[in-house]
């Protein structure tokens, strides 16, 4: 018996990149998985793999963008009706575009903070009274090292990682008290199709590329920690030190840096 055997985990953003790896590694250990992501035809082919591949058969899939909270209030509606209850939420849909701040394109600024941000709290908004009633559950909420310490040209990217970081903070210890855990979880940069739109023309890829972590090495983390009150992961650890730093002594970090921050 593995430690999410007959255990509902939901994950957003599952079609690829991290979402994938996390779904794939959370049926190994024995989770009824339910995968939602805008892309089904990614969707379809992520079930057909992981029940290939890890023998179950009962992978349930929805097509459903988290920007448009209707969509997101009728797909856990029909999730909680099938499956009874959710015992874990991975809010792990989210995207950036990274521009300097003064040619940020307003519709991507209001996307970024619709899928990133408000996305995020109406999936946990679904979950959250029933995990309270029944006194268990546990959400993640994948948000990043930018929540923490942010650099040129991804001013609004960081904008909405700091308010995921402050959404999470607070409503880790608002569920404390009905025994909900709540992670936040912070990478650094990730091998994954991130890039494709975050930065179009590679230079950023390319200038970090040494130190991008594995998107599997991310997702073998996060499931290790389900059902465990893990307040934070932060991932590689030298860069959230920097963070750390950063925090204590900004304007030493942000004058040394600021060449390499300008690396995008």
């Amino acid at each position: 018996m593995t430690h999410l055997q007959g255990k509902t985990v939901v994950i957003t953003g599952a079609s690829s990149g991290l979402g994938y790896e996390m779904a794939r590694l959370a049926a190994k250990e024995g989770a009824r998985l339910v995968l939602l992501a805008r892309r089904l035809e990614r969707l379809e082919l992520l079930k057909e793999t992981i029940e290939s591949d890890c023998g179950v058969s009962d992978v349930l899939i929805y097509s459903v963008d988290v920007s448009n909270k209707n969509d997101v209030e009728k797909v856990f509606a029909e999730i909680l009706s099938r499956c009874g209850q959710i015992d874990v939420l991975i809010n792990n849909a989210g995207f950036g575009v990274f521009d300097y701040a003064h040619e940020a394109r307003w519709e991507e600024t209001e996307a970024m903070f619709q899928v990133n941000v408000l996305g995020l709290i109406a999936c946990t908004q679904m979950v959250m009274p029933y995990m309270q009633a029944r006194q268990s559950g546990h959400i993640i909420n994948i948000a990043s090292q930018a929540g923490k310490m942010a650099t040129p040209k991804s001013s609004v990217y960081a904008a909405t990682k700091h308010a995921v970081l402050g959404y999470t903070n607070s409503l880790r210890m608002e569920l404390a008290r009905d025994g909900v855990y709540v992670t936040a979880v912070n990478p650094g940069p990730i091998a994954t199709d991130f890039f494709t739109t975050a930065d179009p023309s590679g230079a950023y890829a390319k200038n970090v590329g040494r130190w991008m972590l594995q998107p599997e090495k991310v997702a073998k983390a996060i499931i290790q920690v389900i059902g465990t009150n893990k307040r934070e992961i932060n991932l590689p650890k030298w860069m959230n030190a920097g963070s750390i730093f950063y925090t204590l002594f900004p304007r030493v970090v942000e004058r040394v840096g600021r060449k390499a921050f300008f690396k995008k």
